[in-house]
C-alpha cells in the first residue's frame, strides 16, 4: 500500500509544476506566471515498491477562467533512462533524498498500473494518507479491452487537451490507446471509450463542491 511521507520537498510539487506547465501544448491559461493550487488526486501502488505514482489534479487561474489540470507524476530514486524529455523537475525529499520527478505518461511504470487500475487489479489509494484506499476514485473497463497481458507502452503524443500513449498488447494485434485528460472536465461521457477512470478534484473557487470527470481513458488504436 501506498506510504505518504510527513516530511518537506524542496522544491515543491507546485513550485516544479509552476515552471513546467507552460511548457506543455495542452496548457490554456493565459501570459501570466502560472500558480498551480493543489485539487485533488489519487496514489497508485508500484508493485516492485520502487517508483511513487500520483495522479495530481491542479487548479491554475482565479473565477470563470480557472482552468483544471491533470498531471499524473513518478517519483524516482534515480534517472529513467531515456525520459529526459519528461522530467518535470528533481527535488529533495526529507526522507528519501533526492527524487527525480517525471511526467508520469512517459513512465512505463504509471502506464501499466493505469492499465491494471481499469483492468480492476489495482487499487486507488488516498492522495495523503498512507495504507488507504480511496472509494472514491471508479474505474471500468469493456471485455474487448481486457487482457490478462502485461501491457508494454510504445510511444506518447501530446494533444491539444490530453496526452495519448499506444499500448502494445503482447499476443494480439490490436493496439489500445491510453488517453490521460490533461484538461479536467466534470462529465464522465467518452463515446469512442472501452473504459475509464473518473475522480473528482476541487475547483478554483468552489473547493467545497468537488467536481467529478474523466481522468482516463482506453479505447482502440
Amino acid at each position: 500500500m501506498a506510504t505518504v511521507h510527513d516530511t518537506t520537498m524542496r522544491p515543491t510539487k507546485l513550485e516544479l509544476l509552476a515552471d513546467w506547465l507552460p511548457t506543455r501544448t495542452w496548457y490554456a491559461a493565459g501570459p501570466e506566471a502560472p500558480r498551480p493550487v493543489k485539487a485533488g488526486g489519487f496514489r497508485l501502488d508500484d508493485p516492485e515498491g520502487e517508483v511513487g505514482v500520483e495522479f495530481m489534479a491542479v487548479t491554475d487561474g482565479e473565477g470563470p477562467d480557472a482552468v483544471a489540470y491533470l498531471v499524473p507524476m513518478t517519483y524516482r530514486g534515480k534517472p529513467l533512462d531515456g525520459a529526459e524529455h519528461a522530467l518535470i523537475g528533481t527535488s529533495e525529499h526529507g526522507v528519501l533524498g533526492t527524487r527525480w520527478i517525471y511526467d508520469g505518461a512517459h513512465d512505463p511504470v504509471l502506464v501499466a498500473e493505469s492499465y491494471a487500475l481499469l483492468a480492476g487489479r489495482a487499487v486507488p489509494q488516498h492522495q495523503s494518507i498512507s495504507d488507504a484506499a480511496d472509494p472514491t476514485v471508479a474505474a471500468v473497463l469493456d471485455a474487448a479491452a481486457r487482457t490478462e497481458a502485461a501491457v508494454e507502452p510504445a510511444e506518447a503524443v501530446d494533444g491539444a487537451d490530453h496526452t495519448d500513449v499506444r499500448l502494445r498488447v503482447p499476443g494480439t494485434d490490436a493496439p489500445l490507446t491510453l488517453r490521460f485528460h490533461r484538461v479536467l472536465r466534470p462529465t464522465a461521457d467518452d463515446a469512442a471509450a472501452l473504459g475509464r477512470v473518473t475522480a473528482e478534484w476541487n475547483p478554483a473557487g468552489a473547493p467545497e463542491t468537488p467536481a467529478r470527470g474523466v481522468y482516463v481513458t482506453v479505447r482502440q488504436a
